[in-house]
């Protein structure tokens, strides 16, 4: 398994690289540090001079990714890619082009996220599975076409319909929480509740959905006879059975919102006014600020792959077939 872990950090290095490069690529595809220099320093007429000065002080004064003025392989490392790009791989992100510290931005964003992020993972699977599986039990009946209706209903509706909803009737009719902002501490819970319950509300159709399939093809198999011929009561077959051997699905399906727990949700995070990281990475994309935007695509890079070996080795753990050989 030792051997496997390092081979896959191994394969990292040169997928991370290729994320940074194409992160790069469409980055001055549309913006100019000229650009990004008369925006920032917001004025109607800045003069050259003055744009000069702001790449000097950011470090976008030299080539983006060739350097024909230098000798060498000086050609490639003084250059804006090499410059931005290495210190990245040290977690090294530096400063925003206003001027903040982005490593501090990130740590002081990340708990906002998580304190949405987490819950909505939590107990949004644990819904999910539940419900599936009692559609699953009541399998070929109303329940189960009834349950099937209101998932397609559900996933039919478009995630800014319960973020906006949610917000005019408990927010604004029913006055039970505040409709946007963030507090420190306990005082927090008030202002991700909300969220939170629509985060898991809004997940339920297609990701109960998902599962039945999982566990509608389970339970055709044969094992599930076998453990229905020795007396087990269907429950137990569905919840101990049929749950454990869909759990490589399972987990692997959650992989993919990984990322998101760290990351943050960019919707509700800026409708709700949450201090996170989703609102962090959009407000960058919008100020055009392109320190912001590569060190929070490399880190959601980073998160991803850390997330697909993770996975990996917990197939090991839910099925003693699987073995991870070097």
């Amino acid at each position: 398994m030792f051997a496997y872990i390092v081979r896959r950090i191994l394969y990292a290095f040169p997928i991370l690289i290729g994320v940074n490069a194409l992160t790069f690529a469409l980055f001055f595809m549309v913006n100019t540090p000229d650009d990004m220099a008369r925006m920032h320093l917001g004025e109607k007429h800045v003069t050259q001079e003055a744009v000069n000065v702001w790449k000097e002080e950011r470090g976008y004064n030299k080539a983006l990714l060739w350097n024909h003025e230098q000798q060498g392989m000086d050609k490639l490392t003084d250059t804006i890619f090499f410059d931005k790009s290495l210190s990245l791989f040290a977690f090294e992100f530096g400063q925003a082009d206003d001027g903040r510290d982005i490593g501090e931005d990130i740590q002081t964003r990340m708990w906002p996220s998580l304190a949405i992020a987490v819950p909505v993972f939590i107990i949004g699977m644990l819904a999910n599975i539940t419900f599936a599986m009692l559609m699953v039990f009541f399998r070929a009946s109303y329940l189960d076409l009834s349950g099937v209706i209101l998932c397609v209903v559900l996933m039919s509706i478009s995630g800014l319909f319960y973020i906006i909803g949610g917000q005019f009737l408990v927010g604004k009719i029913m006055q039970l929480v505040p409709l946007s902002g963030y507090a420190q501490g306990l005082d927090a819970f008030k202002f991700v509740i909300l969220p939170v319950f629509i985060g898991i509300v809004s997940g339920i159709g297609s990701g109960s959905r998902w599962y039945r399939t999982l566990f509608l093809e389970e339970v055709s198999k044969d094992y599930v006879r076998t453990a229905r011929a020795k007396g087990l009561s269907e429950i137990r077959v569905l919840f101990v059975h049929v749950l454990k051997n869909a759990m490589i699905p399972i987990l692997t399906g959650a992989v993919v919102v990984l990322p998101t727990l760290f990351m943050g949700s960019l919707i509700l995070e800026s409708f709700f006014g949450i201090p996170g990281l989703g609102s962090y990475t959009i407000d960058a994309i919008q100020a055009q600020d392109f320190a912001i935007v590569r060190s929070m695509v490399f880190l959601g890079s980073v998160l991803y792959i850390v997330g697909l070996v993770l996975t990996d080795i917990s197939y090991t753990l839910v099925d003693p077939r699987v073995r991870l050989d070097g």
